[in-house]
């Protein structure tokens, strides 16, 4: 695979998987010839994604170093478990990429990243369009730890057709739990087949604790998230209680039922088995293919009414290493790749909707209908989301959200109840985190 001025190297095999190609690790080195590498800045870059992010993000780089022939980026690509090995790796010996992408579990490595007000504030990253709530995606500890790629946000899919069919409403932004509760009871009632299909349960938790109110959090927005954002255990027992209520009526799967959904093909949404599902707003397409019918999407049910209800966040970020020995070009690149419009119209809004006001209008205009709705979605979710439900990610997530779903599950089975199950695993998570 080659590309101008550039060799790729291919590290491994690549799968077929449904959401394309997966690749394992990809590097790039100059083979430049012509240039005086001696006198340019070196810049390393690295993120994970599919063969379609690859291909763009080349192109943007490229585009950068033609307008600035004094910097020379050197770019790694990996599939997301071979990027975060190959990160760890990094972060021990200190030699991060200069420029590197990022989740939600960017707290377990912000002793490797440089914070970046400073370079906000020089102007060297312009934020001029970006409003605080999608910085807030990205910040923590009052720090700028990188800038969103763009923001995504989930919610509630739903069948049209078959909410007619039972005799309900749509619902609306001001819905609550109990109404969502209330609607997939009635479903089931009335046509025999699952209200929901099958909700991403932690995330899902993790998005409704802020909708409590009193700047709750599942976990502090401070200290690296190495407490609980919140006090009372009782907090996490409503969503355990109704789950376990909508199992028990029929009106939701089974924990058996639900290892049979493998893919966005076998949700029982597409199937015709459920009126709604669990969804991020860049997955609705795809849904909608798999369906052949007319599916909508409604943010997500809130603990009240005068709460927010979005489940707004960054799809990833691009960060700037502490170890790296040019930072202000780094910062120069990222403003560039999150600001520069004719980069965005390369990049097409594939890790997310575009946080720059500028960007995100000129994307909209040659955006095709199924897009457009996705944009007007996160327009939705953005206007009573200011980052308050901002879902940060703990250094201990993976090992939380395996004692939750184990918790989860025996509360299906009668094995325990919401308020123990809710006790156990708040205990867990503060154990976890190394909270007295």
């Amino acid at each position: 695979m080659m590309s101008k001025g550039k060799k790729i190297l291919l590290a491994a095999a690549v799968a077929a998987l449904s959401v394309g190609v997966l690749l394992t690790a990809c590097g790039a080195k100059k083979e430049d010839a012509g240039a005086d590498k001696d006198s340019k800045v070196k810049l390393s870059m690295a993120w994970w994604g599919s063969q379609t992010r690859h291909d763009a993000t080349v192109k943007v780089i490229e585009m950068y170093e033609k307008e600035n022939p004094n910097v020379d980026i050197e770019y790694e690509f990996y599939d997301m478990d071979g990027y975060l090995t190959k990160l760890n790796t990094l972060v021990a010996s200190k030699t991060v990429w200069d420029v590197f992408q990022i989740g939600g579990n960017f707290p377990a490595f912000v002793d490797s990243i440089e914070p970046l007000d400073k370079y906000i504030k020089d102007g060297l990253i312009d934020t001029s369009n970006i409003s605080d709530g999608y910085l807030a995606t990205t910040q923590q500890d009052g720090k700028q730890w990188g800038i969103s790629n763009g923001v995504g946000a989930y919610g509630i899919a739903y069948d049209l057709a078959m909410f007619k069919k039972a005799g309900l409403d749509e619902p609306t932004p001001e819905w609550t739990w109990d109404d969502f509760e209330e609607m997939c009871l009635k479903i089931h009632d009335k046509t025999g087949e699952f209200g929901f299909s099958n909700f991403d349960d932690f995330k899902t938790v993790t998005m409704i604790i802020p909708q409590t109110g009193n700047g709750n959090n599942y976990f502090s927005k401070d200290t690296n998230s190495k407490t609980m954002g919140f006090k009372d255990p009782k907090l996490l027992v409503p969503y355990l209680e109704m789950r376990k209520t909508l199992v028990d009526a029929g009106a939701y799967p089974d924990p058996g039922a639900i290892k049979e959904i493998k893919d966005i093909e076998g949700d029982y949404l597409v199937t015709g088995e459920a009126a709604m599902t669990w969804v991020a707003a860049n997955q609705l397409q795809a849904l909608r293919t798999a369906a052949g019918r007319e599916i909508k999407m409604m943010t997500l049910p809130k603990t009240k009414k005068d709460v927010p209800g979005g489940g707004m966040m960054s799809s990833q970020m691009l960060s700037m290493a502490k170890n790296s020995k040019h930072k202000e070009e780094a910062a120069k690149f990222i403003s560039f790749f999150e600001t520069n419009i004719e980069a965005n119209k390369i990049l097409n809004g594939e890790r997310g909707v575009p946080i720059d006001d500028k960007v995100r209008a000129e994307l909209t205009k040659s955006a095709d209908e199924n897009m457009q709705e996705v944009y007007n979605y996160i327009d939705l979710v953005g206007g009573f989301d200011t980052g308050e439900v901002n879902t940060i990610e703990s250094p201990a997530n993976a090992a939380i959200e395996d004692q939750y779903k184990l918790l989860l599950e025996q509360v299906l089975y009668d094995q325990t109840t919401p308020t123990k199950a809710a006790k156990d695993i708040y205990e867990f998570s503060k154990q976890q985190l190394g909270e007295k």
